[in-house]
């Protein structure tokens, strides 16, 4: 397992508690941890677990997954991705069923262009899927 890179995910978490207009003390109470533990993460003086790192993904609406990358404890597949995910789950605009709808269109787009792991790009290639027929220009 790769050792966690605190420094950035610190300030990944600010910058994503930023993004959602919330206060220290608000992500904190969201999150259910302390304000000074939540400040030393974000100083990246201390390691949170996963099951720390999951409750702020969900207090702050991200993929838990973008903050086990950001900590070093997965290795990104897709670093455009995991970004467009992180930012449409942010976007304080927009409520939970539009984000939702967005990730599935981005997603069948993903899937469609043979860019997701499992994907059957030969068919994508090809336009063989009989859901997506290619236009003709």
């Amino acid at each position: 397992m790769a050792s966690l890179n605190v420094g950035n995910l610190g300030e990944y978490l600010r910058e994503q508690r930023r993004t959602a207009q919330l206060s220290l003390r608000q992500l904190a109470d969201a999150a259910g941890v302390s304000n000074p533990y939540l400040s030393q993460i974000e100083r990246g003086l201390r390691k949170p677990s996963a099951d720390i790192l999951q409750q702020l993904a969900k207090a702050l609406r991200i993929s838990a997954e973008t903050l086990y990358v950001q900590a070093g404890i997965l290795d990104e597949r897709s670093p455009e991705a995991a970004e467009t995910r992180s930012v449409i789950l942010a976007d304080p605009s927009l409520n939970e069923r539009q984000k939702q709808v967005l990730l599935q269109i981005y997603e069948s787009f993903r899937k469609e262009n043979g860019l997701d792991a499992g994907t059957d790009t030969d068919a994508a290639a090809d336009g063989s899927d009989a859901d997506h027929p290619q236009a003709s220009n």
